[in-house]
């Protein structure tokens, strides 16, 4: 199947600039093609994954895929989708952030599979750093119309709220990296999300104005992503679902997608994973016979959370995931303690021996020592997986998780973490 029939199954493409010119171009040859991340911050999080899974279905296509960190564009701050201005971050905040995504980037990229094309990872700052402003002005601010520049969504939308000249340059920092990969690069397309559009065919309005009217050049865009209530997808009860495992962990990844609803899973299915079209069709007909069983949404789950973390990583995710469903906790180290336990309700208290009727209530977890005994002698308490039944039972530092961390559950699923000091 051409790869633009593939996306286009999968609801995949907004716009092309040129439908019928670029499905001709993917089937006569492997093209370069672009997409670029701004280092606003020192992670990405899903929101950003979405054009990139575009960018590896192309290279598991056998295209060639460029990745481009914007450390020139991410110091002044695309204007697309906000209302406000950004607060600019130093140079050095810059730095930090575009090492730390281009350490994403190989990750979820550089493979050892020769069967997919390399990718080649590339920093705007670059080729930007050296140009004075009389260059700029002269070379690139001369293709461009202040008329048009006003009339693209993302500059109109900000207009009457009001726009600094710096993010108002925007897309001119950004068509000058379509025509330099175009250039030295060979690329042809670039992908972006939805909100993109106005940047893309800005720098294909300057290759055409630089290189000639007949250039090859293609720009793609994907749909916003919403979910079936009409909320923007990406968000969990907690804030964004991150990419770095530091700030959302490998359990809460796989807890996150495990939980989405019936109506949203197919679509996020065919977004997000690399299965074929039978396995997927069959997928949707599980969901519509069988939704109690969670099939399309465990594996939605397990294909991203390997694809992003690896197969380790999904590995320990299922086994928290096991040990909480079943009240089984004893086999799970304090990493993976503290991963899967990192959301629960958490108490301090010092490695000392403790009655543990009186502990409970010192804790904070039961609200008075009749209650706690109660509980104990009615066997609702476990304590690291083991029920409790004595009354006159002494928690010791030796029945932790490596004197880091005690489980104490109460009924069948109120857990409480306690951090040893």
């Amino acid at each position: 199947m051409n790869i633009i029939d593939d996306l286009q199954w999968r609801e995949a493409v907004n716009q092309m600039t040129d439908e019928e010119g670029l499905r001709k171009l993917t089937e006569e040859k492997a093209i370069s093609l672009y997409c670029g991340v701004d280092p606003t911050g020192d992670s990405m999080h899903i929101g950003h994954l979405i054009p990139f899974m575009i960018m590896r279905r192309f290279q598991l296509a056998g295209h060639k895929p460029v990745i481009l960190i914007g450390g020139a564009t991410g110091s002044i701050g695309d204007p697309s989708g906000r209302q406000s201005e950004r607060v600019l971050q130093s140079m050095e905040q810059v730095q930090h952030n575009v090492e730390k995504l281009t350490a994403q980037m190989k990750r979820l990229f550089l493979t050892d599979d020769e069967s997919t094309a390399a990718v080649r990872l590339v920093n705007n700052y670059d080729w930007t750093k050296d140009i004075s402003l009389l260059d700029f002005l002269r070379d690139y601010g001369k293709n461009f119309n202040i008329n048009t520049m006003l009339a693209k969504d993302i500059v109109a939308s900000r207009l009457e709220v009001g726009i600094s000249f710096t993010e108002f340059s925007y897309q001119i920092l950004q068509s000058m990296d379509f025509l330099h990969l175009f250039r030295n690069e060979d690329v042809q397309l670039q992908i972006g999300g939805a909100d993109q559009w106005g940047n893309i065919t800005s720098g294909l309005e300057l290759i055409r104005k630089q290189v000639g009217t007949e250039a090859k050049a293609y720009g793609l865009t994907i749909p916003l992503m919403l979910k079936s209530d009409g909320t923007k997808f990406g968000k969990s009860a907690g804030g964004a679902v991150w990419l770095d495992p530091e700030k959302t962990t490998p359990y809460e990844f796989y807890q996150f997608w495990v939980n989405q609803d019936d109506k949203d899973v197919i679509k996020y299915i065919k977004y997000f994973t690399f299965l074929e079209r039978e396995e997927i069709e069959e997928l949707a007909k599980q969901v519509a016979e069988e939704p109690h069983k969670r099939a399309a949404q465990k594996r939605l789950a397990e294909e991203v959370t390997r694809f992003v973390h690896g197969q380790k990583a999904l590995d320990d995710a299922l086994k928290i995931t096991q040990a909480l469903f079943t009240g089984d906790v004893k086999g799970l180290s304090a990493d993976e303690i503290e991963q899967g336990f990192k959301n629960m309700p958490t108490f301090k208290a010092a490695k000392a021996e403790q009655n543990l009727a009186t502990w409970l209530v010192d804790l904070g977890i039961e609200p008075s020592r009749r209650q706690s005994r109660e509980d104990i002698k009615n066997g609702a308490i476990s304590v690291n997986g083991d029920k409790i039944t004595d009354l006159e039972y002494v928690w010791t530092p030796d029945n932790s998780f490596e004197e880091r961390f005690v489980i104490v559950r109460r009924g069948k699923k109120k857990y409480f973490l306690v951090k040893l000091a």
